[in-house]
């Protein structure tokens, strides 16, 4: 009997595993944390091999966890589970070679801002508008393609190899793909390939022009298949039988907004994580932003190939991590809600948390972080609480772009996410946006969102109405806050922008 879905969410700090049964009820549970690298100022970079550590070890702790929930042994769980499907940090970029599986050096992380000068040559050049009609996307250091560029141009031989088609620019979903399969796969989907710089919104393939334009030769990417397709089968992964169908693949923020049951044009989710990340759903229709959001996938299903507008803030969860790690005024992430609890409002200081640049709308990579209007009776309570304003604001920006492409403001956001467990957060966004958040008790929406469209692919569910959210298992948030509290925020940290 195979009945079980084992969903891996390989994200920028950790990798998460969860095992579900096919009414998406979670058996076994695990995050690994991995080591982050910064060998320079500005630069991020991730080894696929802690990743892989990090991934088999959530594996096998899920296993054992959901074999203690079902009495019985983890390779009894694991001869159970009919498909896994795989969610990633998107952006994050390496080489593989297609014939030892090694992959080449570290990789470089979403956060990586090497490529700022790379990107400010080729807008002085005029190119924006083309990449924008072609892929949706802006000229920014975030996003893959002008990794890929760096990276062949400062490893050495890296070219050469990329040309004969001996190594290839991998996302980590097919890093994945290619060590779970040992080596015998290696795939990406439009969800992920359209987070390079290199994939045409209405597909067909890389586009040869942004290959052109960024240098990258087209025999060094991999080929692209249907979210929902087999990306090849498992063979030698600790803990689990051969054979296992991989049947999905969806970029972190495209898996979330699936983990939501955001199918329909113009529903929304915003997930806290690392960063935060506010999508919706434009249905079978690219929409160009006026308000510099992105267009991109969400996913393809078959044939069928649904898109949505994204707008990205680079700090959110990091932001407490940075209070806890480099000013130690928590010793815990958990820390800054009782903290920040502590005082009724941040008292005026205003808190923008550019440490790795603005996002949409603004797409200000030289920006950073700005803590103002501290007084001598301001406390670490008055900045934990800044903090906190700070991120709910970066998305009270993103939902009002948001509202410019879509013709209406957005009046339902669906949340998830690590920080989104923060009720205080969620209650501050909500007084800023003045619209109902639902949050779901299950927050790991994005490995949610794996194991849903891997299951689908399988034939676990029927179609999308299997896999719609349920009203009872929701936290509801609605505006407290009176308005002209939230004007006045809005007023100060629009000021703070200008100054970051």
């Amino acid at each position: 009997m195979t009945d079980l879905l084992l969903a891996i969410d390989q994200g920028t700090t950790g990798s998460t595993c969860l095992v579900l049964d096919r009414d998406r009820k979670v058996l076994g549970t695990a995050n690994v944390p991995f080591p982050q690298h910064f060998p320079e100022p500005g630069q991020v970079e991730h080894d696929f091999d802690e990743i892989w550590s990090s991934v088999t070890e959530a594996i096998r702790r899920a296993l054992a966890t959901a074999a203690g929930f079902l009495r019985t042994e983890p390779d009894e769980v694991a001869r159970r589970i009919a498909a896994i499907g795989i969610t990633n940090q998107r952006e994050t970029v390496g080489f593989v070679d297609r014939t030892s599986g090694r992959v080449v050096g570290r990789l470089i992380v979403w956060q990586d801002r090497r490529t700022q000068g790379m990107c400010a040559r080729l807008r002085r050049e005029g190119h924006e508008r083309t990449v924008r009609k072609r892929t949706g996307l802006l000229l920014d250091p975030y996003f893959s393609g002008t990794k890929i560029a760096w990276m062949l141009e400062h490893v050495d031989g890296l070219r050469t190899r990329a040309e004969r088609g001996e190594v290839l620019a991998c996302t980590v979903d097919a890093l994945l793909v290619h060590r779970l399969s040992g080596g015998q796969d290696v795939a990406t989907d439009p969800s992920n390939a359209s987070r390079t710089l290199l994939w045409p919104l209405e597909g067909g393939g890389w586009d040869a022009e942004m290959c052109e334009l960024l240098g990258v030769p087209s025999a060094c990417l991999p080929p692209v298949r249907p979210s929902n397709a087999c990306f090849g089968t498992t063979r030698a992964v600790p803990g689990l039988p051969d054979g296992i169908p991989i049947h999905g693949i969806l970029g972190d923020q495209q898996a979330a907004l699936f983990g939501q049951g955001c199918f329909a044009p113009k529903t929304a989710k915003c997930t806290y994580g690392t960063g935060a990340f506010v999508m919706v759903n434009t249905g079978d229709r690219t929409v160009p932003s006026k308000a510099r959001l992105l267009t991109t996938v969400a996913w393809q299903i078959g044939d069928a190939t649904t898109y949505a507008l994204e707008g990205s803030a680079f700090m959110a969860g990091a932001v407490v991590a940075w209070l806890r790690d480099n000013l130690g005024i928590i010793e815990r992430a958990a820390d800054v809600e009782p903290l920040a609890r502590e005082v009724s409002d941040a008292d005026g200081v205003v808190f923008v948390p550019a440490h790795a640049g603005l996002g949409a709308p603004h797409w200000r990579p030289d920006a950073r972080a700005v803590i103002c209007g501290i007084s001598r009776r301001t406390t670490k309570a008055h900045i934990a609480r800044a903090a906190l304003d700070g991120i709910a604001l970066q998305i009270a920006d993103l939902m009002d772009a948001m509202a410019v492409d879509v013709g209406e403001p957005v009046t339902l956001l669906r949340v998830d996410g690590g920080a989104a467990a923060n009720d205080l957060l969620m209650q501050i966004q909500a007084d800023l946006l003045g619209i109902r958040l639902e949050r779901p008790t299950m927050l790991e929406s994005t490995a949610f969102g794996a194991a849903s469209i891997a299951g689908l692919g399988v034939g676990l569910f029927a179609g999308l109405d299997d896999l719609a959210p349920r009203s009872d298992e929701t936290t509801i948030f609605e505006r407290k806050a009176p308005p002209e509290h939230v004007d006045a925020l809005r007023v100060a940290y629009a000021r703070a922008v200008s100054c970051a």
